[in-house]
């Protein structure tokens, strides 16, 4: 059984870090992965797929594909007016699919994507066309571990990883519900609220992340309110991967793909310990 690609990721981004200078760690250079999101079809659908290959070019090492959805709670202004854009060109789960199966990455791809969609879509339909286009993990945005076994069910019994959203206000009880049902890596969000950039990482982000690390070995990403090189740089420190949202879509909203791609090559060197 070959081994699943978002595993393969996280052992070749280990390997790489065991390598190269530094004082850090016995000489071992940190390098954590940079999790670039888009929303699929955002700005434009064809747009949207030369982002996404724009993305591993810049040196991402996974990237997550939100789905356009009609009611965006988690999401902060940035995205849902990318959602918006997405929505009113036409974008739907098909063609969110599509576009993952064009874009052809070799970056492993996470869709991000609330449960109503999927539900619409088909379950089973979904996780099965999903890997088909070449996607490798599958995030719930709005299902708690345990919500509905059938669906985890459903979703562990696919190649399709199912990565975790945690909170910082998690219960223990809790934590260890989610952590036991998750597979690929978890994702810590860094503080309460809808997405959207921020101006610091959180003081008690490193706490919050020591809780999560006691409770799994799986890798874990912090995303929600990182903006910048410098924030993601301090996350990096802490995290095994970094999770950056609103500022690419509003980079490429605003400066198309040339400001986008600045952007992710910034964030890349930051996370990377360039």
């Amino acid at each position: 059984m070959s081994e699943h690609p978002i595993a393969a990721r996280w052992r070749a981004i280990r390997a790489g870090a065991g390598r190269g200078g530094g004082e850090r760690g016995g000489g071992a250079r940190r390098h954590a992965a940079l999790i670039p999101y888009l929303t699929a079809g955002h700005p434009t659908p064809a747009a949207s797929l030369e982002a996404l290959k724009l993305v591993e070019a810049a040196g991402a090492d996974f990237l997550e594909v939100g789905v356009p959805f009609s009611d965006p709670l988690a999401d902060g202004p940035t995205i849902q007016r990318s959602t918006q854009a997405a929505l009113d060109g036409g974008m739907t789960v098909p063609r969110v699919l599509e576009l993952i199966g064009r874009a052809a990455l070799g970056i492993p791809v996470v869709i991000m994507t609330y449960l109503n969609p999927v539900l619409a879509y088909g379950l089973e339909r979904f996780v099965a066309d999903a890997h088909a286009a070449g996607a490798a993990g599958l995030l719930l945005t709005d299902f708690p571990a345990g919500a509905d076994p059938a669906v985890e069910q459903v979703v562990n019994a696919s190649p399709l990883a199912l990565i975790r959203l945690l909170a910082p206000t998690t219960t223990p009880e809790r934590l260890e519900r989610a952590v036991r049902g998750a597979s690929g890596f978890l994702y810590l969000i860094s503080r309460l609220g809808v997405t959207g950039a921020r101006d610091r990482v959180p003081p008690d982000l490193a706490e919050h992340v020591a809780r999560v690390r006691a409770a799994s070995d799986l890798p874990l990403a912090v995303g929600f309110g990182i903006s910048t090189p410098a924030q993601a740089r301090a996350t990096a420190q802490l995290a095994d991967g970094v999770v950056v949202g609103s500022a690419v879509i509003e980079a490429l909203g605003s400066g198309g793909l040339p400001a986008a791609e600045r952007l992710l090559r910034d964030l890349a060197a930051a996370v990377h310990g360039n």
